[in-house]
């Protein structure tokens, strides 16, 4: 979904009563993203046993830990996953070389 741009004129700096509600809204964004390709299998995230649910990721107050099995296949998808994210959040995406 295409949307208008938007240039932010000032920044928020941490301790702006703001950064905890920014962080939340950009977090369910990482996190929406991981669940779809969890769901698309394009990510296999991990189990701690063998009843236990599967994991993806787990968000934290201003940490993001990302748990997948160790392969090619995801490490890949998540890059790409990790690209959309940041140029979607203004972020420059780097090129591998």
């Amino acid at each position: 979904m295409e949307t208008e741009t938007f240039i932010p004129t000032r920044g928020l700096r941490q301790g702006d009563p703001l950064s905890p509600y920014l962080f939340l809204l950009v977090a369910e964004g990482l996190s929406r993203l991981l669940k779809g390709a969890e769901s698309r299998g394009e990510l296999h995230g991990v189990r701690v046993c063998r009843d236990a649910p599967v994991v993806s990721h787990l968000l934290f107050a201003d940490d993001s830990l990302i748990l997948m099995q160790a392969n090619k296949e995801n490490a890949d998808n998540l890059k790409s996953l990790l690209d959309c994210y940041c140029a979607n959040s203004g972020q420059k995406v780097f090129d591998e070389k």
